[in-house]
């Protein structure tokens, strides 16, 4: 149940959105209701998103998974295209709640995944560190954490406003685990 109504944009601001979103989804429109902070949240996604190193399709399955861990629907809906057309495989997909012992996912994706799971539940492990820094520079390391670290509070957001997906995205597959 939405708990946040969804906000019209000031005008430049809807601009702004709609030149790297197209039309804003509802967590954006949730977000509208702070017109600085979705501004400055919509700068910072668009770097995570566009201007990083790592490969989109290994962070979308960070993000993936911090979906199904914190249960975010919505996150989970919204992201599936995104790893699709980032090239994620659907067997990726399917085989991500058991990641750790699935054949589908090689050393360094189980690697982004083992950190993005340890930020996602607030604690990374010695261990867990030096799994990711045998198979990333501390560039990539840091990268891999922030998106894992957004991602957990895109969630945390999207619970907290209640916010509801789109009718575009109500019928996604397969459905969170």
């Amino acid at each position: 149940m939405p708990r946040t109504p969804l906000a019209d944009f000031e005008p430049q601001l809807k601009k702004r959105l709609e030149e790297l979103w197209g039309t804003p989804p509802n967590l954006y429109k949730a977000l509208g209701n702070h017109p600085k902070l979705v501004a400055a949240w919509t700068e910072f996604s668009r770097t995570l998103r566009y201007d990083t190193r790592t490969p989109r399709a290994l962070r979308e399955l960070v993000i993936l998974r911090g979906a199904q861990l914190m249960r975010s629907e919505y996150e989970w809906a919204q992201h599936l295209p995104m790893a699709r057309k980032a090239g994620v495989p659907e067997a990726q997909i399917k085989a991500l709640s058991s990641w750790k012992t699935s054949p589908e996912f090689n050393e360094r994706e189980k690697a982004a995944l083992a950190l993005g799971e340890a930020v996602t539940h607030g604690r990374v492990t010695d261990e867990v560190h030096k799994q990711a820094m045998a198979q990333f520079d501390h560039h990539d390391y840091v990268e891999l954490a922030l998106v894992a670290a957004f991602y957990a509070m895109v969630g945390r957001m999207l619970d907290a406003m209640g916010v509801q997906l789109e009718p575009e995205v109500r019928d996604y597959s397969p459905k969170l685990p």
